[in-house]
């Protein structure tokens, strides 16, 4: 059959996800025509490029503001050219505030809408839920509790795994990564990740170091890396360094967060995609939440979930120590990590369950996801 599909994706992950979704689909339809919003990646893949995805990869509120003009004309003329000539499926990867409000007037018309990547509707503002099952014929989710979730809502769902599971090997070569990186072959290393945002690694880089300060008085050979995202928390972060810990032993890298964690044999970090890299890594890790006080309070009150990390989420438990707000202290974070990295097995114990959680997301989730869309389709 011949396919043509319109297809937005917004920011570096969604061009990513975007571009291996159209190749798994190119395998089972090669003549399929591809347009919308790309990024290179998507363009490299055969999309036709209507606007390129960085316009839409705008972050902080002042900024969306400040180009919100700008983003609602785009979607505009996408509307209008979607609706003047309409394609067999549109698309949305990510980017939810754009491709919601797009895919329900593509919906209205007819047009079959999936929607790749859930917002985080299952954890907080619910009843965005009901805007959802306006807006699309079918929601694909990278995490099974999120597809628990569409279904108690019945909202139509697949649930196709993560590619972070397809793409991270079931064992990583701690060896190999610590001779690329010059760490130390031999002896104990703790991974610190305080963030990738600037505002997460100000608040997060003293009680890091300082809990760094802290195990090294108890475990006097242990040594550190720190991955930091950019330029920008380098320099807070070595700033805070200079001032908590100059003389820490620590090897600070630009990126490379996934090789420090494979390096470690316990990790530091702050909640968000990085603890689920760090589980599927299978390395032991304790996750710290701090925000300002008030988006605090007005966090607690919108949550619906009990857990903040992903790994948590996943199995249902308290499987790793989350430690928040006030409680992100240099002793109790060092408290938590030292059963880490003195007792191997309760180490071994938790890369047991990490391994039964990395088979449960390792779906092939481009193909499934293909077979989903093409599913759709033929409906």
């Amino acid at each position: 059959m011949s396919l043509r599909i319109g297809i937005v994706a917004g920011e570096a992950s969604g061009d990513l996800l975007a571009a291996d979704l159209m190749r798994a689909i190119q395998a089972r339809v090669p003549d399929v025509q591809f347009e919308g919003i790309a990024g290179p990646l998507m363009q490299a893949a055969g999309c036709q490029m209507l606007y390129p995805a960085e316009k839409l990869a705008v972050m902080g509120l002042v900024e969306v503001l400040g180009h919100l003009p700008e983003l609602l004309r785009i979607r505009r003329a996408l509307r209008r050219r979607f609706l003047a000539r309409p394609p067999d499926l549109f698309i949305g990867v990510d980017a939810p505030d754009f491709n919601l409000a797009l895919e329900r007037r593509l919906k209205r018309a007819g047009i079959p809408t999936a929607h790749y990547v859930s917002p985080s509707v299952w954890a907080w503002r619910q009843y965005r839920v009901r805007k959802i099952a306006r807006s699309l014929d079918l929601m694909l989710t990278l995490f099974p509790f999120e597809a628990d979730f569409y279904r108690a809502h019945q909202v139509p769902v697949r649930f196709v795994g993560h590619p972070l599971a397809d793409r991270i090997p079931e064992r990583c070569q701690c060896r190999a990564v610590r001779l690329a990186l010059k760490l130390p072959e031999q002896g104990r290393i703790l991974a610190l990740l305080p963030g990738s945002r600037r505002s997460e690694v100000r608040r997060l880089a003293e009680p890091f170091l300082g809990a760094a300060q802290w195990l090294r008085h108890q475990l006097p050979d242990l040594q550190f890396v720190a991955p930091l995202a950019t330029p920008a928390t380098r320099e807070i972060f070595e700033d805070a360094r200079r001032r908590v810990a100059p003389d820490l032993p620590v090897t600070i890298l630009d990126g490379q967060s996934r090789e420090a964690m494979c390096a470690a044999d316990a990790v530091l970090l702050a909640s968000g995609t990085a603890a689920l890299e760090c589980m599927l890594l299978k390395r032991p890790m304790v996750v710290a939440y701090r925000l300002s006080p008030i988006t605090h309070w007005l966090a607690k009150r919108l949550l619906t979930v009990s857990y903040y990390s992903l790994p948590n989420h996943l199995a249902g438990r308290p499987l790793v120590p989350e430690i928040i707000q006030r409680d992100v202290t240099p002793e109790n974070l060092g408290e938590a990590l030292l059963g880490y990295l003195r007792d191997p097995t309760a180490s071994r114990e938790l890369m047991a369950v990490f391994s039964e959680l990395h088979h449960q997301l390792r779906q092939d989730a481009s193909s499934s996801a293909a077979e989903a869309v093409l599913d759709l389709v033929e409906k």
